[in-house]
């Protein structure tokens, strides 16, 4: 930094005298104290100012302070360019001594230059073009030769051979995936529907349905046997058409009927009346408009009185503790149905199937959701709609064909014996032509009780 030059200096005038440069000439007082103004002259100019003597011109010299601050800087380098130096150290090759910077900022010795690896260049490939037909030949003998080779790798034993020549025979190599079919799809408008809750309620039915299921009872009731529970059974189908009740109802009134036999012995002359008390209930739990309790007198040619089907109808409230939201065959019967993506005739023979399930008191070992679910599968091999059972089905039954087996069996057995016996009512209801007369269709040969396994196996595999 260039050094100010230094100025003249002129004697100012001060107030009553001029200024000379040791003190003030006339009109003012000269200072006494000298030694004490050299002192303040040299403390100021070891800031930085300068002597000034009379009559000597005197070069300014660079500031102490700025030296100092320059020398500080200085240092502060040059620790920064041995640490730098330290970091980026090349190995001593040779025993040349490294060079050492003193008293100035050290220089970064630059790394050699790594020798470059010659590389030869590829030579360019003459293009050869290949006709299609020998293109296929090459691919031909390529795959033989990845063939021989995974050959050699893992040679085929006898074992694996017959397996796959029984998996070819039966048709298992190449069997598609079947596809889950969207049953609600197309009421995705219909609010009553309740899409939104539907698996849920099947799911409370599922978990429902063993709480509320009525046990088998007849060895605690001295004076019914099976024959006369079935006469009752006919009778309430036969009262529930005349009425023109629904299908719940009906469903209902039989729930009702078993569930109360099996917590009170009933004698035999009160188990009509049980019967037509059982049906009022129903009916004012499913029906708009109920019969009244005098069509039911009436019905009953009078065998019992208007204050008789009240009492009853008290008396099973309380033994049932007015429990009346349960889960039917039906319930279950309609949902699986509309999983079978049926056509009418397929509906029609599910509930005759049903139905004939309800009047037979050996079909109470297995639970509603069974029933129905058997009552589906049963008619879909009447009908021979093939497959017999889809994984559609399967989802929303959560049976497989083999559990359906036993139940479905035991239903088409009513079926074949529906014509011989005296109770007609069912036989009767479903052959007429409104019901598409699927009780006049012979039962499925598939799940009849005299045929064998291996038969029904090969049978169902030539009609698919």
């Amino acid at each position: 930094m260039a050094s100010r030059p230094v100025v003249p200096i002129h004697q100012q005038q001060v107030r009553g005298g001029s200024y000379n440069g040791e003190g003030v000439i006339g009109g003012g007082k000269q200072k006494k104290n000298v030694a004490a103004d050299g002192k303040n002259r040299r403390a100021l100019g070891d800031i930085g100012n300068l002597d000034r003597v009379k009559g000597v011109e005197v070069k300014p010299n660079r500031p102490i302070t700025r030296s100092f601050c320059a020398q500080l800087l200085a240092n502060a380098q040059v620790a920064a360019a041995v640490e730098n130096n330290k970091k980026l150290a090349i190995p001593n090759v040779g025993g040349a001594k490294p060079n050492v910077v003193e008293g100035a900022v050290a220089k970064r010795v630059a790394p050699k230059p790594a020798e470059k690896k010659v590389v030869e260049k590829p030579k360019p490939r003459e293009a050869v073009e290949i006709s299609p037909h020998e293109e296929v030949q090459k691919n031909k003998s390529v795959v033989k030769k990845k063939e021989g080779g995974e050959n050699k790798k893992k040679p085929q034993t006898l074992s694996s051979v017959l397996t796959a020549r029984s998996k070819a025979a039966c048709g298992l190599t190449k069997k598609p995936q079947e596809q889950i079919i969207d049953i609600d799809a197309n009421d995705s408008g219909n609010e009553l529907a309740a899409l939104e809750y539907i698996e849920d309620i099947y799911k409370f039915y599922k978990l429902e349905e063993s709480e509320s299921r009525p046990h088998q009872y007849l060895d605690s009731q001295p004076e019914i046997n099976e024959r006369m529970r079935a006469i009752l059974v006919d009778w309430l189908i036969d009262v529930n058409n005349k009425f023109d009740l629904s299908l719940e109802t009906l469903y209902l009134t039989i729930n009702i009927v078993d569930r109360f036999l099996a917590v009170k012995v009933v004698p035999r002359r009160e188990l009509q009346l049980l019967g037509i008390s059982a049906m009022l209930l129903a009916s004012k739990y499913e029906e708009i408009w109920p019969p009244e309790v005098n069509d039911f007198v009436c019905l009953s040619d009078r065998a019992y009185t208007h204050e008789q089907i009240l009492v009853m109808e008290k008396i099973i409230l309380g033994k049932l503790e007015w429990t009346l939201t349960v889960p039917t065959p039906y319930v279950f019967l309609v949902r699986f149905i509309k999983a079978s993506v049926p056509d009418q005739e397929l509906e029609n023979m599910s509930h005759f199937l049903s139905e004939l399930g309800m009047m037979h008191y050996s079909t109470l070992m297995y639970c509603p959701s069974m029933v129905a679910a058997s009552a589906v599968f049963a008619a879909r091999c009447t009908l021979n709609k093939t497959p017999f059972w889809n994984e559609t089905l399967k989802l929303h039954t959560s049976y497989s064909e083999e559990q359906l087996m036993d139940c479905a069996k035991l239903l088409v057995s009513f079926h074949s014996t529906i014509g011989g016996g005296k109770l007609k009512v069912v036989h009767r209801k479903y052959s007429d032509p409104q019901k598409g007369a699927v009780a006049v269709l012979p039962p499925a040969k598939y799940l009849m009780p005299e045929s064998s396994s291996s038969g029904t196996r090969v049978s169902k595999g030539l009609d698919k």
